[in-house]
C-alpha cells in the first residue's frame, strides 16, 4: 500500500497532498462519475449516441464473438477518444498487467480489470498501485470488494449477470449482499471487527474504515442485466453510486431514447413520476431467460379442498 493507515477520505477534500496521496487522487477522479451511467460501446457510432444521451463515461470493448475475449484494439480506443469528449474506460483481462500498461500508454482515463473477459491469471490481480490510471474492479461480496481496494481499485463494480440474458437477479443479490454486510459491520462493536475482517478475508484497516464511513471507501457502481430505467433506479435506491449499461442496449431501433431514459432514471431515481415518463414508449428491453428452473416455484392444483 502506498499510504499508511487509511485508504482514502470520501469527501470533496480528499485530495490534500498530491505528492503523498496518489491513491486519493485516483479515488477523487473516480468520484467524478458518481450519479451517472457508464455505457459499454463497441463502435464510434455507439460512442457518439451514448455521449449525446448524457452518459458520464464510456467503456470500450470488442464486439462479442466466439473465442477468447481480450483487451480491445488500441486503434478503436484512439478513434473513440478522438470522436467524443467523455472520459474513456477500457477493459483488461484479470491479472494481465501488460494489457493494462498498453491501455495506460494510449491514454485511457480508467482501466477496468474485468472478469467479463477471459482470465489471464487465475491467482493474481494486477497491482494497481503501479499505474497512474484509476482502476475499476468487479466484486460479488464485501470481502471481495475490499480486497480489490487494497490492491488499488479506485472504483468497485458489483457484478451480476455475465451471460447477457438481461436478468438482473444476480446483480440485485450481490448488491444486497454487499449493502447488508456493510449494515451488519456498521452496527458491530469495535472489538468484533477483527473477527469480521478475518471472516470475509479483507484487510482490517479497510474494514474498519468501511465501518466508520457506513459505505464502501470508493465509488460503488452496479453492472449486469441493467436494461431498463426501472432497473437503473432500482440499483440507485439500493445504495449504488451509478450503473453500467451493457452494449446490448444498442440493439434496438432507437438506442438514443433507451440510453437517455436510463440516464434520466439514474439522475432522478427517487421520483416515480419522472421514472414513469422515462419508461414510457420503450421497446421490450431484451430477450432471453429471466428465470432458471431452480428459481421457479412449481404450483400443483389440489382439487380436494
Amino acid at each position: 500500500m502506498e499510504e499508511d493507515g487509511a485508504v482514502t477520505v470520501y469527501s470533496g477534500s480528499a485530495i490534500t497532498d498530491t505528492k503523498k496521496n496518489t491513491f486519493s487522487i485516483k479515488v477523487g477522479i473516480a468520484q467524478m462519475l458518481r450519479g451517472g451511467a457508464i455505457a459499454e460501446v463497441t463502435t464510434v457510432n455507439q460512442a457518439k449516441i451514448a455521449e449525446s444521451a448524457g452518459v458520464c463515461c464510456l467503456v470500450v470493448s470488442e464486439p462479442k464473438g466466439p473465442g477468447i475475449s481480450r483487451m480491445p484494439d488500441p486503434s478503436l480506443i484512439k478513434e473513440i477518444k478522438q470522436a467524443v469528449a467523455l472520459p474513456v474506460m477500457a477493459k483488461a483481462r484479470v491479472g494481465h498487467f501488460v494489457e493494462a500498461q498498453i491501455l495506460e500508454a494510449i491514454g485511457v482515463d480508467y482501466i477496468d480489470e474485468s472478469e467479463t473477459l477471459a482470465l489471464a491469471d487465475e491467482d493474481h490481480f494486477v497491482n494497481k498501485h503501479n499505474f497512474r490510471a484509476p482502476f475499476v474492479c468487479g466484486c460479488r461480496d464485501l470481502g471481495e470488494a475490499l480486497r480489490r481496494v487494497r490492491e488499488g481499485a479506485a472504483m468497485v463494480r458489483t457484478q451480476g449477470d455475465l451471460a447477457g440474458t438481461g436478468s438482473i437477479v444476480e446483480t440485485v443479490h450481490n448488491v444486497r449482499k454487499v449493502m447488508g454486510d456493510i449494515r451488519i459491520l456498521s452496527n458491530m462493536d469495535d472489538d468484533e471487527v477483527f473477527t469480521f475482517s478475518k471472516k470475509i478475508g479483507a484487510p482490517y484497516d479497510i474494514v474498519a474504515q468501511t465501518k466508520q464511513m457506513g459505505r464502501l471507501p470508493v465509488v460503488h457502481f452496479a453492472a449486469g442485466g441493467i436494461v431498463t430505467p426501472a432497473d437503473a433506479a432500482f440499483m440507485m435506491q439500493l445504495g449504488c453510486d451509478g450503473v453500467f449499461i451493457g452494449s446490448d442496449i444498442f440493439n434496438c431501433s432507437d438506442p438514443y431514447k433507451k440510453v437517455r431514459a436510463i440516464v434520466q432514471a439514474v439522475r432522478n431515481y427517487n421520483d416515480p413520476h419522472i421514472l414513469a415518463a422515462a419508461s414510457s414508449g420503450l421497446e421490450e428491453a431484451m430477450g432471453g431467460l429471466n428465470l432458471n428452473e431452480n428459481r421457479v416455484e412449481r404450483f400443483v392444483s389440489d382439487e380436494t379442498y
